[in-house]
């Protein structure tokens, strides 16, 4: 026995099933292109504060792909934890507005890098078929960068409205000024010069005189006063600030200043020159909170093509350098490389501008000089300005001798410095003059590249501050294995600032960062020859 069945229709409903699943697989695919390429942030969260859509935009912001980010708790997950609560009870507060009201606000937004985007929001609250609250769909802009700029914008007007005080500031101030230098040159006419008087009326004059330098930078400030450059030397400048920096950095600050002997004659605007020192002071204050020591240094040093072409600045000549460093709580790399931008502080909001160092920078430019820093966390900052000195004609620099280059050598040299481009560079210069080189990362690796070698090692050449172990703790070490081994300690702090944080020992073998590579060779020969 045989049955028939007729499924004509059955097939025709399956063919219609499938069609319209293709007709809705193909709508949801056009929906989530227009999700995908709207130019703002989509969201959808559910009453449990769950992420049920997302598109494109906002998983670029955030910085995770979809499949991450829905189902996760919103809140818990992508805003920050300072702003939470208050983001929590505004998503409370929608859960009592009417179906279709609309609700604009600006918040933050935590991303995958830790970073924070402002997004400026409109929230709707979605309802269910009972017209329950559940859930909400918001749609954002990140406005960080505008956010950013309306920032920058209002400190430059305050930086502008600050700059129009000081000049009328100094203006009134210059008027009194005029004043107390009439009334002070008439008594000096009027008394002898064996009256003591006379002596005091010679101090008020010398104040009257510091207080025309103060107003001379405030208009210089307020850029009301034209640069006027003149032949000074660069050590009265630094005198002369001296006490005022005593001042201002309080007396928990120890300040010590270690001029050169010999004059460093510049063509510079004294003005402009102060606030480079006053910036770079209060700077250095304001990473001492606990108090510390701030060292200013002048001293004499000439460049040569070798140097410009090892580390890709400056240009060849003789400078008077100035050195400014502090034990303040430094800086990590990341904030090193953008210290000179403008606006940019890590300072808290109100307590700094994000202009000094950018001010400094662009002074330092204006007289043909240049500037870098030298700075680590917790081991504070090395600020060095290098100002060109003015040539002076006189017979010895008309027949100035050519040294000769430093001799060749062939003994075996360790070298430990966790910066890679440094290490880079020392290792061609000395494999260039014969010496044979171990490579060392780190305080801990230098210490056993030293054992597994001690017997042939002729020098150490170390950075001072290294990761796992410091300079010293691997000097103490290498010096327990072999007592007579010759190290030479290299830094980008000054040996007056080491040796205040307790580094080094006094007296230590010290060469100092940027690197002049005939200087360093011409000291790893005199350590070798001893």
């Amino acid at each position: 026995m045989a049955y028939v069945m007729d499924i004509r229709e059955r097939k025709t409903a399956i063919a219609r099933i499938a069609h319209q699943e293709d007709a809705l697989k193909k709508e949801r695919d056009t929906a989530q292109q227009y999700l995908d390429i709207a130019g703002v942030i989509l969201v959808a969260i559910d009453s449990g504060q769950r992420v049920t859509m997302i598109n494109r935009q906002g998983c670029e912001i955030i910085g995770y792909p979809e499949e991450e980010l829905r189902h996760k708790n919103w809140f818990d997950n992508f805003v920050p934890l300072n702003y939470r609560e208050q983001a929590r009870e505004a998503f409370v507060q929608m859960g009592k507005c009417p179906a279709g009201e609309y609700a604009h606000m600006e918040s933050p937004v935590l991303t995958v890098s830790g970073n924070v985007r402002v997004i400026e929001w409109c929230h709707i609250p979605l309802t269910d078929e009972d017209g329950a609250f559940a859930g909400m769909l918001s749609s954002g802009e990140d406005i960080t960068e505008r956010k950013s700029l309306e920032l920058q914008l209002r400190h430059s007007q305050k930086m502008e409205a600050i700059g129009q005080l000081a000049s009328g500031v100094a203006h009134d101030f210059n008027n009194i000024l005029t004043v107390i230098f009439g009334y002070c040159s008439l008594m000096k006419k009027q008394i002898g010069e064996d009256n003591p008087l006379h002596l005091h009326i010679n101090q008020m004059l010398a104040a009257a005189e510091w207080a025309t330098s103060l107003t001379r930078s405030l208009l210089v400030f307020s850029r009301k006063e034209p640069i006027t450059p003149q032949k000074v030397n660069l050590n009265y400048i630094i005198t002369n600030l001296g006490k005022f920096i005593r001042r201002i950095i309080g007396e928990d600050i120890l300040l010590i200043i270690d001029l050169n002997e010999e004059p460093l004659e510049v063509n510079v605007d004294t003005g402009q020159i102060e606030q480079v020192m006053m910036n770079l002071s209060i700077n250095a204050r304001d990473a001492m909170e606990k108090g510390g020591t701030l060292i200013i240094t002048t001293s004499f040093l000439e460049l040569g093509f070798t140097f410009v072409k090892a580390h890709g600045y400056g240009t060849p000549g003789k400078y008077a350098l100035i050195t400014v460093s502090d034990t303040g709580k430094g800086m990590d790399e990341k904030t090193r490389r953008r210290i000179f931008e403008p606006f940019f502080t890590t300072k808290e909001e109100g307590k700094g501008t994000g202009l000094g160092l950018s001010i400094v920078y662009g002074i330092v430019k204006q007289h043909s000089g240049f500037i870098n820093v030298y700075s680590e966390q917790g081991k504070g900052t090395t600020f060095r300005i290098y100002l060109p000195l003015i040539k002076r004609k006189t017979a010895a620099d008309e027949d100035v001798p050519v040294l000769p280059p430093p001799k060749r050598g062939s003994e075996t040299i360790l070298v430990a410095e966790d910066d890679v481009s440094v290490r880079k560079l020392i290792y061609t210069l000395l494999s260039d003059f014969g010496y044979v080189v171990i490579l060392a990362e780190d305080g801990q690796d230098a210490v056993d590249k030293f054992a597994a070698n001690s017997e042939r090692i002729k020098l150490v050449i170390m950075d001072v501050i290294m990761p796992r172990k410091s300079g010293k703790d691997a000097h103490d070490e290498i010096r327990r294995l072999n007592p007579s081994t010759k190290v030479l300690y290299i830094s980008g702090y000054t040996a007056e600032i080491i040796e205040v944080r307790g580094d080094i020992e006094a007296g230590t073998e010290l060469i100092t960062k940027p690197v002049q590579p005939l200087d360093l060779l011409g000291k790893i020969r005199e350590i070798l020859d001893r």
